[in-house]
């Protein structure tokens, strides 16, 4: 096919301007007919991500959803491959209310949220430059984060929109009664060990916190679980993480006294944090599509459901508290 393409750009240079008209329709014709019959074939033969406006989208069957892998109770996959998690949930809830095929997009967290939009929704990874989700879930719901601006001016997140928050999402402790009592504060953990997972900012902020005193009670692990297990044989008597997955994982020892502490942690500027989706800047059709479905989940309940399904408070984001007011009640 491309031999053709080859001999039509030959007849575009080789013949006189006054044959470059007709040549020209010629050319393309014959370029297009085999070379580029269809999007998706030249988006692979162009090594680029087959970026899907809502039309497209519909059109195909089904929707490519983003969600960060190994990341319960969010989104993670049992041993025979299924997705479970209440992302996946939500995940399965918009591609119904669209009529279309769920297909989960896995994503391995990156260094920052910026490179995860990018290799996810905007530009792909570099080692699966071809694909790309359609919409993207679990993204920070921060307008100061969407609207930051490098220093030229320009916007730093400018290829992406972020928009439906769909859950308050907080830091917390979980801590084990049989080592502390109940009123538990950042203090119990001076002679106390607590664990964190690695690369987060709990591991970071709980070795500098209290001017280092925790410093040498700290002790990392590969993720929430293995903390957990941790605990579990009496190695340490707290684990700091999100909320989401100390109350997934305090479920999942129901043979101890774990409890969640309800902890506050001065120096972090921002201890709770909306959670929503993200899109292609300039599929922002596909976004209102689905922010409705998922802003109709909100409001009669099927997304507490969800929740609670998963044996997880659901706390109600503070774009709505804030701006729908009274319409939550």
């Amino acid at each position: 096919m491309w031999k053709r393409l080859l001999i039509a750009l030959a007849l575009l240079l080789a013949q006189p301007s006054a044959w470059g008209g007709a040549l020209s329709s010629v050319a393309l014709e014959v370029a297009t007919a085999d070379v580029l019959p269809n999007r998706a074939e030249n988006d692979v033969l162009l090594k680029r991500p087959p970026l899907r406006n809502l039309d497209e989208v519909i059109a195909s069957g089904h929707i490519n959803i983003g969600l960060y892998e190994d990341f319960p109770p969010y989104a993670y996959r049992e041993e025979d491959g299924s997705a479970r998690g209440v992302d996946v949930e939500i995940g399965h809830a918009i591609a119904e209310g669209l009529g279309l095929e769920f297909r989960p997009f896995w994503i391995k967290p990156a260094s920052s949220l910026g490179r995860d939009l990018g290799n996810t929704i905007s530009r792909g990874h570099y080692l699966r430059p071809t694909q790309v989700a359609d919409v993207m879930l679990r993204v920070p719901y921060d307008r100061n984060f969407a609207y930051m601006r490098d220093s030229t001016g320009e916007y730093i997140n400018k290829s992406v929109v972020m928009f439906g928050p769909y859950q308050r999402e907080q830091w917390d402790i979980a801590f084990d009664s049989a080592q502390l009592d109940d009123a538990v504060t950042l203090g119990s953990f001076r002679q106390r060990p607590i664990g964190a997972e690695y690369r987060t900012l709990p591991a970071t902020y709980l070795t500098a916190a209290m001017g280092g005193q925790l410093r040498d009670n700290v002790r990392h692990y590969r993720d929430a679980g293995d903390a957990f297990a941790a605990m579990a044989r009496g190695e340490i008597a707290g684990v700091m993480a999100i909320r989401g997955e100390l109350e997934h994982f305090v479920s999942h020892y129901p043979e101890h006294d774990f409890r969640l502490a309800d902890a506050t942690f001065p120096g972090i500027s921002r201890q709770q944090w909306d959670i929503g989706m993200a899109v292609r800047h300039n599929h922002r059709q596909l976004g209102y599509a689905v922010e409705a479905i998922v802003d109709r989940a909100v409001r009669d309940g099927t997304l507490g459901d969800i929740f609670q399904a998963h044996a997880l408070e659901y706390r109600m984001p503070d774009f709505y508290e804030e701006i729908l007011g009274a319409d939550n009640d």
